[in-house]
């Protein structure tokens, strides 16, 4: 077995096609396809099924993967402690995140300790955020309460409750607050069905034995407000990601038990020794010790 067979297998596996993967390694489709068939043929097993042009991974190529995630991921992690010296002056960190606003001030501070480091942020959802980071697509995850934290590092960020909004000329927007039972009168604005808060509220509504009435499905906070900006019905978000400075649109306190969404930054449990991640979560723990102390202290 020679390191550069599974390097092909790898970038193969991870860009779904030989030419993607000559692309990503700087090299020719001919000498990636060759790395991987002598890998295939040297231990007589197939690690992709071919089919009308297509490629995808066999039961025996999904249980290399999870290997070679863990070889290559190791392989970044001691090059990073070989460039100790170096490895917060540049370098790169991927965040992924269901809203940004419940890590600007971390990031803020961050990026005014390490210049050097380029960050790019990237929208998603619970379900989402957890795929691109077990598939080593994202370094670090914002996102609400997880069903399974084993893999991960979690760090708590904050608790809000989740809030209902309309447009100020909505009906509703003259209402202090609103049941669910009110709620199911109106069309109403839901994130994607990977979303924690349209969980959350689905869960209140069944537990209730209200029925919830989806005018409009969208992807993503931001789609969320302009919908409901426009008039098109009621949205629902933390009520730290609400944009009190939109004059466009009205919160509505939701009636009952508040369902609080708290808020991680999390990360996988084997990347947790990178630089760049851990002085993220350094920055972020700072920042909540700070919060977490008295105002007279």
């Amino acid at each position: 077995m020679r390191y550069v067979q599974l390097r092909a297998f790898h970038q193969v596996a991870l860009c779904g096609g030989f030419s993607k993967a000559a692309q990503a390694l700087h090299l020719t489709q001919p000498a990636i396809s060759d790395q991987v068939r002598r890998l295939e043929e040297e231990y007589d097993v197939a690690l992709f099924s071919r089919r009308h042009r297509q490629i995808v991974l066999t039961e025996a190529g999904h249980r290399l993967l999870a290997v070679t995630h863990r070889l290559f991921g190791a392989e970044g992690e001691a090059l990073e402690l070989l460039q100790e010296e170096r490895s917060l002056r540049t370098g790169s960190l991927r965040i992924v995140a269901d809203s940004v606003q419940h890590v600007l001030d971390v990031l803020t501070a961050f990026r005014a300790r390490h210049p050097g480091i380029q960050v790019s942020v990237a929208r998603g959802n619970t379900g989402s955020i957890v795929e691109m980071l077990t598939g080593y697509e994202a370094d670090i995850g914002v996102l609400g309460e997880l069903g399974d934290e084993r893999p991960f590092e979690v760090l708590p960020l904050n608790v809000s409750p989740i809030t209902a909004f309309a447009a100020r000329s909505h009906p509703a927007a003259a209402r202090a607050s609103l049941s669910l039972a009110e709620l199911s009168d109106w069309p109403l604005i839901m994130r994607e069905p990977g979303s924690r808060t349209r969980q959350m509220l689905e869960q209140r509504a069944v537990e209730s034995g209200i029925a919830l009435h989806y005018a409009v499905e969208a992807e993503g906070r931001e789609a969320v407000g302009a919908i409901v900006a426009a008039g098109g019905g009621i949205g629902f978000v933390s009520a730290a990601e609400f944009g009190e400075d939109d004059p466009r649109l009205a919160r509505i306190a939701l009636d009952g038990p508040p369902l609080l969404m708290r808020e991680t930054l999390i990360c996988l449990h084997e990347r947790r020794n990178s630089k760049a991640i851990q002085a993220f979560f350094a920055t972020a723990r700072a920042l909540r010790s700070r919060s977490d102390q008295p105002a007279n202290a």
